[in-house]
Order: structure tokens, then sequence, then C-alpha cells
């Protein structure tokens, strides 16, 4: 089945870390529980500085964001190993986050829990798109359009069924690597 995603897109510079993308006192939030991982997911980005991103990734009062497809600068997701920081993107709806380049932690911690798509583009999409444009994200050409113009992106290779399959452990039972859960 083809995989294409469209939504508006939410642009975040360089370097962002852990802590922007879900501050450390919403950590105690655990998310294998329903309510407290749509909870988390609310918080997601909250910790951007409000005159650096004066639109907001969740509008107040709401636990979803707009935004399915976030663009960022090089070295997305530095900062703490915590695994809350792509299940926050997740729990906020977040498919795919593409970014010129990520922390090695922050990629595999994607992966991992099967929460979200971590695209690397070819080009400084920064330069190219604003936040709110609209983008189609095609999957299985590894694309992404954004205002008439098509960009390749790096294709995700074997990581990308471990995410189609919602993370390494359901991965791991899929392919018989592990038992199923009884």
């Amino acid at each position: 089945m083809a995989k294409v995603v469209t939504s508006p897109v939410y642009l975040v510079g360089d370097n962002i870390d852990t802590d922007q993308i879900i501050p450390a006192q919403y950590l105690t939030l655990v998310p294998t529980i329903p309510e407290e991982y749509k909870k988390l997911g609310s918080y997601a980005m909250v910790g951007l500085p409000d005159e650096l991103y004066p639109e907001r990734f969740i509008p107040e009062g709401r636990t979803e964001s707009d935004f399915k497809i976030v663009i960022a600068g090089k070295n997305f997701g530095c900062g703490s190993s915590r695994e809350h920081a792509p299940i926050a993107l997740g729990a906020a709806g977040v498919e795919a986050v593409v970014a010129e380049s990520y922390a090695r932690i922050f990629f595999r911690n994607s992966i991992a829990t099967g929460e979200l798509y971590p695209y690397e583009s070819r080009e400084r999409m920064l330069d190219l798109c604003r936040t709110g444009d609209i983008a189609t994200l095609d999957f299985d050409n590894d694309t992404i359009t954004v205002a008439d113009q098509t960009f390749s992106l790096k294709p995700m290779g074997d990581v990308r069924p471990v995410i189609d399959a919602g993370g390494i452990f359901n991965y791991a039972r899929q392919t018989g690597m592990i038992p199923s859960k009884a």
C-alpha cells in the first residue's frame, strides 16, 4: 500500500534539542498509559522560544498539532537521550520529521519507538519553504513536494519496515525474532 502524507509543515531551525521538543518537567508522564501519552503529545514543542516561533505547534486547549510534518535544520533532537522526544511528537500527530541531520540517539529512538519517520533532506529545506506551506511526503518515492517543488530525500532503507511495524519490538515479533505476546 502506498504511503503518502499531505499536511501543512512546521519549520524549526538548527540544533533543536530534546528539551525544546519536550521539556524535562513532562518526563514524569508515562507514554504506555493512554491518557498520559495523549497529554505528552499536548506538550510537544512547548520548549521552543516564543519569540522565534510565534505560531504555536499545538493550539491552546488542544492535544494534537495540525502539522503532521516537521521540517528542521541540522542536528535535530540533540541534547539528552530521552525517548519521550519522538514519542511526544508522535502523540501530537507528527508522522515525519524532515531534517538536514539528526542527533544519533534521537534518530535511533524514532526508529525504536516507531513513533515517526526521520527523513534526511538533501537540501536546506528551511530556506525553501515556510511554516504552514502544504507539503506532500511520498514514502515510496522518498520525496517531499512543497510549493510545487519536489525534493529528493535520503531513503530510509531497512529502518522503514521497523517504523511501519510500530517500533523495534513489534517488528521483532512480526518477523519471528522474538515470540509474539500471548
